[in-house]
C-alpha cells in the first residue's frame, strides 16, 4: 500500500466504524426488539451513504492509487484488467473514463454482495430461532457480527487480490465454485433445515475452549460466577454467526471479483452492503418469503457470474453490461414473486 492508499482507506475504515457506533451507542443503547421503522430508517441512511460513495467514486474514485500520468494509469489499468480501451495517449480522457468505469464496478459489486446478502438472512435467522435467542438481542449479535466481518473481509479480500495477481487461474477456480454454488442453490431452493445447535462444529469447538454456562440468559457475552469468566450463549450464536459470514464470503467475495479485480472497489462495495446487512434483516425478516423466485434469481446470478469469470480469458463483459444483467435478473425475479405469490408462505 502506498501512503495514499493507507490514508483513503483508514479514513474509510474510521467512518464506517464511527457510524456503527453511533447506531448502536445513540440510537440503540438498549436491548430491545428493533422496530420496522427504525430498520427503515437505517436501511435508508445506509444506502443513500452507499450511492454518495458512488458519486465520491465516480468523481474522485482515481485519488485512490493517484496515477499522476497517461503511463502509470495504464499500468494500473493493466493490472487491474479494467474493461477500458487504452490506445488514447489523452491523460485527462483517460483518467475520466477510468473514474467512470471504477464507479461501475463499486455499485456492480455492492448490487451483487447486498442480493446475496437476502440469501444470508435465511441463515441468521435459522441460527436465532434454532438458539432460541430473544428478538431483542438480535441487533447486538448483528452489531458485533459485522465488526469482525470487516476484519475478516479485509483478509480474505486482499490476500485473495494478491493470489490473482500471482496466479490468474485462480479466477477459474472461483468461477467453477459459483457456477456449482448457483446450481446448488436452485436445487435445494426449497430446503430449510434447521440446525443442531448441540452439535454445530463451532458450538462444540467453543465448548472445549470456553467455560460455557447454558443458564445464562441475559444480554452479556461474558459473565463471572464463583472468580471464573465464562461464556454466554450469546456469544456462542455470535460466533455461529461470524462462521456462517466467513462461509458466506466464500461465495459472495469471488463474485465481486468477477466485476472488478481492484481489491479496493472489492472491498468498499462488500462492506457497504454487510452494514446494510443488518438494518435489511429487520425490514425483511418477516417479508423475505413472500419472494418465493428470489432464490432462483439468486441462484441464475451465480451461475451468471461464475460463466463471466469462467470466459475472462476470451471475452470480457463490459462493466455496464454486467449492471443491467444484473439489475434484470434480479428485478425479474421480485416481479414474478409479486406476481405469481407462493400459497404457502
Amino acid at each position: 500500500m502506498h501512503l495514499h492508499e493507507i490514508l483513503i482507506f483508514g479514513g474509510f475504515l474510521v467512518f464506517i466504524i464511527l457510524m456503527l457506533f453511533i447506531d448502536i451507542g445513540i440510537f440503540n443503547k438498549e436491548a430491545k426488539e428493533v422496530s420496522f421503522k427504525n430498520a427503515l430508517s437505517w436501511t435508508i441512511v445506509w444506502v443513500s451513504l452507499s450511492l454518495i460513495f458512488w458519486g465520491v467514486i465516480y468523481f474522485f474514485g482515481d485519488k485512490i492509487h493517484d496515477p499522476q500520468n497517461i503511463d502509470e494509469l495504464k499500468l494500473l489499468i493493466a493490472r487491474y484488467h479494467h474493461p477500458i480501451d487504452i490506445s488514447t495517449n489523452n491523460f485527462e480522457e483517460l483518467l475520466g473514463v477510468y473514474r467512470r468505469n471504477l464507479s461501475l464496478e463499486y455499485i456492480t459489486g455492492y448490487l451483487i454482495e447486498y442480493a446475496l446478502s437476502v440469501d444470508n438472512i435465511f441463515v441468521i435467522l435459522m441460527v436465532f430461532y434454532s438458539f432460541g435467542l430473544e428478538k431483542k438481542y438480535y441487533h447486538k449479535v448483528l452489531f458485533w457480527g459485522i465488526l469482525g466481518a470487516i476484519i475478516m473481509r479485509f483478509l480474505f479480500i486482499f490476500v485473495s487480490a494478491a493470489l490473482i495477481q500471482q496466479f490468474s487461474w485462480i479466477l477459474y477456480g472461483f468461477g467453477l465454485l459459483l457456477v456449482f454454488t448457483g446450481i446448488k442453490m436452485y436445487l435445494e431452493r426449497n430446503k430449510n433445515e434447521a440446525i443442531d445447535t448441540a452439535n454445530h462444529k463451532i458450538v462444540l469447538f467453543a465448548s472445549k475452549v470456553f467455560k460455557v454456562d447454558k443458564d445464562y440468559t441475559g444480554a452479556s457475552f461474558f459473565i463471572k460466577k464463583n472468580g471464573r469468566t465464562y461464556v454466554t450463549t450469546l456469544f456462542i450464536v455470535l460466533l455461529v454467526i461470524e462462521f456462517t459470514d466467513v462461509i458466506f464470503a466464500v461465495d459472495s467475495v469471488p463474485a465481486i471479483f468477477s466485476i472488478t479485480q481492484d481489491p479496493y472497489i472489492v472491498y468498499f462495495s462488500n462492506i457497504f452492503a454487510i452494514i446494510g446487512l443488518r438494518s435489511l434483516f429487520f425490514l425483511v425478516e418477516n417479508l423475505v418469503e413472500k419472494f418465493s423466485y428470489l432464490k432462483i434469481g439468486l441462484a441464475v446470478l451465480l451461475v451468471f457470474i461464475g460463466a463471466k469469470m469462467l470466459i475472462h480469458g476470451y471475452y470480457q463483459i463490459e462493466t455496464m453490461h454486467s449492471l443491467f444483467i444484473v439489475l434484470g435478473i434480479l428485478s425479474l425475479s421480485i416481479i414474478v414473486s409479486l406476481i405469481f405469490p407462493d400459497k404457502s408462505s
